[in-house]
C-alpha cells in the first residue's frame, strides 16, 4: 500500500467528530506539562499542522498554515518554551497503550535515518542508513513501537550519537547534548527504551527487531533477565550453540528435512503479504527457557531469514513465532506513513532540544489503525484515533480577520469552524476532503 493509499483510507474511514473529540481529549492530557497558556496552544496548531496536507513541514509552513505571520512562535516553541519532551512522551505513550491494550502486543524496535545538508544538525555523520540504502550524511535515531491487533505507534524514540560527536564536547554542547554524553550503540539504545517502557508499568508480550539487535548478546541477555519473550532476526553467519556444538545459522537450515517446513502466513507487510515456508530447529538449552532457532524461506526467490526465538517457559507453538516475526513490518509501515504523511524527516533543526520536541509530536500523529470493518463506518476508528481527516487549509466564508481566528479548542467566529483558520482561505482549517 502506498502513502498517498493510507491517506485515501484515512478520509474514507475517520468521523470528524470522533477524531476531533478523541484529539483535544489527547492535547488536555499533556495540556499540564506546559506552564504557559501559549505553548500549549501553538503546540495544538503545531499538531495539527503535522496532520494537515501540506506538501512542506516545517516551522515555516505550519505557521502559514496556521495564520501566524512568522515562524518565530513555532520556533520558539521547539527550541526555547520551557516543557518536557519527555514527559511528553511518557504522557503519549501511556495513551498509546491504553487504548492500543493488547494481551500479545509486540514492541516492535528498529531505526531509520534522514540524510541531510552539513555538519551541524545533531547526531549528523556519514553512516549508512536504510533510507538512502547507501552510506550517507545521515542522521540516525532509534524508535520502539507498541503494535497490537488494534493498531500501532511509536512509544519512544532515541538519537543515536556517534563517537565523533561523544568525543567532542565542545560539539555536544553547542547541539545541546550535556558535557557528559556517552556514546552508545543502537542495541543499548534499544535496551534504554525496552526498560523505559517496562518501568513504567506497561505489557507486552514480546520483542521483535532486526539483525542489528538479535545479533547483540548484550540486548538478548538483558531481555532474558527480565524474563521477556522475542524474536529477534540474526544474520546467515551468526552463531547458535546445538547438542553437537556451535555452528553458523544457515547450517541447521540444509539439514532441516523437507516435511519440516510449513507454509504460513505472517500477515500483510509494508510491502505486501509475504509468502514464507518457516521451519524451526531447537538449539541446545543450557540456560531456563525455551529458545528456538526460526528459518524462513521465501517461496518466490528461495532467500532464507533467520530469527533466535526466546520464551521463558515452555515451547512457543510456531504459528505464534510466525505472527511475532511478521509484526516486525508494523515499524517500517510507521516509518512510511511518519515519513510521508506527518513529515517525521522535514524538521530543519539542528540542537538535540528541538529534534526531541519534534519527533516526540511528530510520533502521535502517525498512529496506524486497522482498516474499518464492513457496516462500522459510524463507529470506527475507536475513540483514540490519532490518524486525521484529510486537512484543508481553508474557512467557509471566504478571507477570515485575525480577530475571528480561534486558538485551539474556540471556534471561528464567521464559520464555526474549531481549528485555527488561514487568512484569505475559503473552509474551515481542519474541514475533511469531501
Amino acid at each position: 500500500m502506498k502513502t498517498e493509499d493510507h491517506a485515501v483510507a484515512a478520509g474514507h474511514s475517520v468521523d470528524p467528530a470522533r477524531w476531533q473529540e478523541a484529539f483535544e481529549g489527547l492535547m488536555a492530557r499533556i495540556a499540564g506539562r506546559f506552564a504557559r497558556v501559549e505553548p500549549r496552544r501553538r503546540v495544538g496548531r503545531l499538531v495539527l499542522g503535522l496532520l494537515s496536507d501540506l506538501p512542506r513541514k516545517n516551522c515555516w509552513t505550519i505557521a502559514e498554515w496556521a495564520g501566524e505571520s512568522t515562524p518565530d512562535g513555532m520556533q520558539h516553541l521547539l527550541g526555547r518554551a520551557k516543557w518536557d519532551a519527555d514527559q511528553v512522551r511518557d504522557d503519549v505513550r501511556a495513551y498509546v497503550v491504553e487504548h492500543l491494550r493488547d494481551d500479545q502486543a509486540v514492541l516492535v524496535v528498529d531505526e531509520t535515518g534522514d540524510v541531510k545538508k552539513g555538519t551541524d544538525t545533531v547526531g549528523v555523520q556519514r553512516q549508512y542508513t536504510g533510507t538512502a540504502g547507501r552510506i550517507e550524511n545521515a542522521q540516525v535515531a532509534v524508535y520502539l513501537v507498541y503494535a497490537g491487533r488494534r493498531g500501532h505507534a511509536a512509544v519512544d524514540r532515541e538519537l543515536y550519537v556517534p563517537r565523533s560527536w561523544t568525543s567532542d564536547p565542545d560539539r555536544c554542547r553547542a547541539a545541546g547534548l550535556g558535557d557528559k554524553t556517552e556514546f552508545a550503540t543502537k542495541p543499548q539504545l534499544a535496551a534504554r527504551m525496552i526498560t523505559r517502557f517496562l518501568d513504567a508499568g506497561h505489557r507486552a508480550a514480546w520483542v521483535a527487531g532486526d539483525e542489528v539487535y538479535g545479533g547483540n548478546p548484550t540486548l538478548r541477555a538483558a531481555l532474558e533477565e527480565r524474563g521477556t519473550d522475542y524474536v529477534l532476526a540474526v544474520a546467515c553467519s551468526h552463531e547458535v550453540t546445538t547438542g553437537a556444538g556451535k555452528f553458523r545459522a544457515d547450517t541447521p537450515a540444509r539439514k532441516v528435512p523437507k516435511r519440516a517446513w510449513q507454509k504460513l502466513s505472517a500477515g500483510s507487510g509494508a510491502k505486501g503479504p509475504p509468502l514464507l515456508r518457516l521451519g524451526r530447529h531447537r538449539p541446545h538449552r543450557p540456560r531456563p527457557g525455551s529458545r528456538q532457532l526460526l528459518i524462513r524461506r521465501n517461496r518466490s526467490t528461495g532467500e532464507l531469514a533467520y530469527y533466535r526465538c526466546y520464551s521463558p517457559t515452555a515451547a512457543v507453538p510456531l504459528t505464534t513465532l510466525v505472527r511475532v516475526a511478521g509484526s516486525r513490518w508494523r515499524v517500517e509501515e510507521f516509518f512510511q506513513s511518519g515519513k510521508g504523511l506527518a513529515a517525521l524527516d522535514e524538521h530543519q533543526v539542528r540542537r538535540y532540544p528541538s529534534w526531541s520536541r519534534w519527533v516526540t509530536l511528530e510520533g502521535r500523529t502517525a498512529t496506524r489503525w486497522p482498516p474499518c470493518p464492513p457496516g462500522r463506518a459510524a463507529s470506527w476508528p475507536p475513540s483514540a484515533v490519532t490518524s486525521p481527516p484529510r486537512l484543508r487549509r481553508t474557512c467557509r466564508r471566504g478571507p477570515a480577520p485575525p480577530s475571528s481566528r480561534p486558538s485551539l479548542g474556540g471556534a471561528c467566529t464567521r464559520c464555526g469552524a474549531t481549528a485555527p483558520c488561514r487568512p484569505g482561505s475559503r473552509r474551515p482549517a481542519w474541514a475533511p476532503a469531501e
